[in-house]
């Protein structure tokens, strides 16, 4: 039995698409093997080989001998059995080789639909394999068409997908057009691997500074956050390895040109260049930059920052729309509330004037007070003694005299628990939808690359070995 026209068909089809010619091999064995078992009887036990010097698929039928046969699909007889191997006994299992199977046009059609759907399942898993170690990088291609506002972009082996949301506001792409992404995901779906574009992600953002710095190819400099609202602002933070080389300059380039390069990539979209710094508070104000800071209190454990700014560093703080505070809340990763410096001196004198209405706390007692937090007397009758004198720096039966005289001029309702109801403390507040902080992978890209491929070949290699007839 010659199938050498199909054997050169397969070997073809690997050569083109890169598929390794054993996985080919192994798909012609198991296709041949289905239609075996459906021509010779399912219960039977069979195993196919591919000859590779003359293209044959050799066919062995293994059976139990015996000395009386009850299935003759899976047993023989002794004496029968003696002819084809005079050593053989009861007992034992011989394979015979089917010289001519005598498959039909049907079983030839079958053998070959399954072997091209294997091929099929072994390209989708090289084009998985080979596009999945990619995730992370620039990828160029070109617009082919539009899909339910999608962009169909062509990358010469396989089509990617550029969803309507990971396109920059106000693009437009027509078709023919050279789009350049960042490849964000690449997923295994039923119709094969589908590979996801991105223009809005902050890391495209990232990895055009890298192509247009070499200062950053070179590790010179490291860009260590970064937060876009696509298409109308960006901040990056960059930090030198080198003392000698001022980061920032070096991405803004001569005359500007370098950041230049990326701002007309992402369509005018205004790009700031902050200086990192270890330091929360001043990697802060720099994120807060235009704005002067006046000053910020940090709670590391929530993550939060009250920012205090001069009335006329207020616009600037917030930026248009927002879009300043949000981006910085994104680049530090801490929620950020503005608060104006006016607004807080009132708020402390509103405080203070509220807590000189108790009997025998002074003015200065009253800042103190304010300074650790207790800003009405309401927080002030649910202090302990000990709690109270070690505020004030006072005994504990004056305290506990301060708190009993508080109380009952409470209930007598000579006193406010609380200040005059005041318009809203903070100005704007901004929390981070995600942190700008950019991490970098362990690792080797060779190892992982290399991992990868056998992974997919592995997968489908076990596939294969366990295909068997429904």
């Amino acid at each position: 039995m010659n199938f050498s026209e199909i054997g050169r068909v397969i070997e073809a089809l690997g050569k083109d698409r890169g598929i390794e010619r054993s996985i080919v091999v192994k798909a012609i064995e198991q296709a041949f093997l289905v239609t075996a078992r459906k021509k010779f009887g399912i219960q039977g036990e069979y195993e196919t080989r591919y000859n590779p010097d003359d293209g044959d698929i050799e066919i062995f039928q293994y059976k139990n001998v015996v000395d009386d046969v009850r299935d003759p699909i899976v047993e023989i007889k002794l004496d029968a059995a003696k002819e084809l191997d005079e050593d053989v006994e009861v007992g034992d299992q011989l394979g015979i080789k089917i010289e001519n199977p005598n498959f039909s046009r049907v079983d030839v059609q079958t053998a070959r639909q399954i072997i091209f759907q294997k091929v099929r399942d072994a390209e989708r898993e090289i084009l998985f394999s080979e596009f999945k170690h990619r995730e992370g990088e620039l990828i160029t291609g070109i617009a082919r068409r539009y899909e339910r506002g999608n962009i169909i972009v062509d990358l010469g082996k396989a089509d990617a997908i550029l969803s309507r949301r990971e396109i920059i506001p106000g693009e437009q792409f027509k078709t023919g057009d050279r789009i350049q992404a960042y490849l964000s995901e690449v997923v295994m779906t039923n119709r094969g691997p589908e590979i996801r574009l991105s223009r809005t992600s902050p890391m495209f953002l990232v990895k055009l500074f890298e192509i247009e710095v070499p200062e950053i190819q070179d590790g010179q400099i490291v860009i260590k956050s970064a937060a876009r609202e696509p298409g109308f602002h960006a901040k990056i933070a960059v930090a030198s390895v080198d003392k000698d080389i001022d980061p920032v300059g070096a991405c803004v380039g001569m005359k500007g040109s370098r950041v230049q390069n990326v701002v007309n990539e992402l369509q005018g979209e205004k790009i700031d260049i902050v200086k990192w710094n270890d330091d929360i508070e001043t990697f802060s104000r720099s994120a807060l930059a235009p704005a002067e800071i006046t000053n910020i209190m940090m709670d590391h454990e929530d993550q939060n920052m009250d920012v205090v700014v001069d009335e006329d560093q207020l616009s600037l703080a917030i930026g248009r729309r927002g879009q300043n505070v949000r981006l910085a809340a994104m680049l530090t990763g801490y929620k950020i509330n503005i608060i104006s410096k006016v607004k807080l001196q009132e708020k402390i004198t509103r405080s203070v004037q509220n807590l000189l209405q108790v009997p025998g706390v002074s003015e200065t007692q009253a800042q103190v007070l304010v300074q650790h937090d207790i800003v009405a007397v309401g927080d002030l009758t649910v202090m302990s003694a000990e709690d109270l004198a070690g505020v004030l720096s006072i005994s504990e039966e004056d305290a506990q005299k301060i708190i009993t005289d508080t109380l009952a001029a409470v209930e007598a309702g000579t006193i406010n628990l609380q200040p005059e109801e005041e318009e809203e403390l903070i100005s704007a507040s901004a929390v981070p939808t995600y942190r700008g902080m950019i991490e970098k992978k362990e690792g080797s890209d060779d190892e992982e690359q290399s991992d990868k491929f056998s992974e997919a070949e592995r997968r489908l290699r076990e596939e294969l070995a366990a295909f068997k007839l429904k």
